[in-house]
């Protein structure tokens, strides 16, 4: 067995094995809005439920390991004091990812992620509608454990209000794990989905995806793409250009010879396709060609 003592290893070595060790987790995408109103999105698994009587919910925007900076989430409930906290389910787990992306303050993450703002009905900040279950809540307490790069900071947060979709309910009223089908995070790239265990998302690029909201009208309001796809689509950082389309267009040409005539349904299914297999790229010169 191999031993540390956490002093003896640097703070980006010891995130990585309490990530990985303490696995998986559960994720708060937490939704706040800051002084002047804008709203932001973002997931955090450092969190989980501690009492129900009242209930509270505790989660933890720490601080950056790489620069020893806050999120944007943190500064937020400390001026407004409230939060919604929205689960993720494998249906948004893409659009989740999106949404962490580092955008800069004041930069909707709602839009970036192609999610919608649902209008909370005793906090201010959003709800996230394609979220299956949504805790709206007031901050009773925030605890800062340290002033270094990687310190948490505890947002107690007290659920005041909160909505359950009905397609996740059974007869009686009570939740069916397998429809709610949540999504958690582990060390690295990994994440774990409730029924079928643990798969890979790439990391948001550190360049800035495009995000939803500078796609194509053809491509974001596309009746076959879906929400996931959207997220994998949006995490590039630019669009290919025409002659890589064309370039590309001319390669599979003899694999659909009638891609010239192909209607936007055809492209976006054959593109679904791609996506399936983590081919981002040829997805979108499929889409623009």
């Amino acid at each position: 067995m191999t031993s540390f003592n956490p002093k003896d290893i640097s703070t980006g070595a010891l995130h990585g094995y309490l990530l990985s060790s303490v696995a998986p987790r559960p994720i708060a995408f937490a939704s706040t809005m800051d002084a002047e109103g804008r709203s932001n999105l973002s997931p955090y698994s450092f969190f989980n439920v501690f009492s129900s009587n009242p209930p509270i919910l505790i989660f933890s925007p720490a601080r950056r390991v790489r620069d020893n900076t806050v999120k944007h989430t943190l500064l937020n409930v400390e001026a407004t004091r409230e939060v919604v906290i929205n689960v993720v389910n494998y249906d948004i787990v893409q659009q989740m990812s999106l949404s962490s992306t580092e955008y800069a303050e004041g930069v909707n993450e709602f839009e970036k992620s192609g999610l919608t703002m649902l209008k909370s009905d005793v906090v201010k900040p959003f709800r996230v509608a394609e979220s299956p279950v949504q805790f709206e809540c007031k901050v009773n307490e925030i605890i800062h454990l340290g002033t270094e790069g990687g310190a948490g900071n505890l947002v107690i947060c007290e659920v005041v209000k909160l909505h359950i979709s009905n397609e996740v309910l059974d007869e009686k009223g009570i939740i069916v794990q397998e429809k709610l089908d949540l999504v958690s995070r582990a060390g690295g790239s990994y994440y774990n989905r409730a029924k079928k265990g643990f798969f890979e998302i790439p990391k948001p690029l550190s360049t800035l995806g495009i995000g939803v909201d500078a796609m194509p009208d053809q491509v974001k309001n596309s009746m076959v793409l879906t929400g996931n796809d959207l997220g994998m689509l949006g995490n590039v950082e630019a669009l290919p250009k025409q002659k890589e389309i064309e370039e590309f267009i001319q390669n599979v040409s003899e694999r659909y010879p009638n891609i010239g005539n192909m209607s936007p349904r055809e492209k976006h299914k054959i593109a679904r396709n791609y996506l399936s297999y983590g081919d981002v790229d040829s997805a979108w010169k499929l889409l623009l060609s």
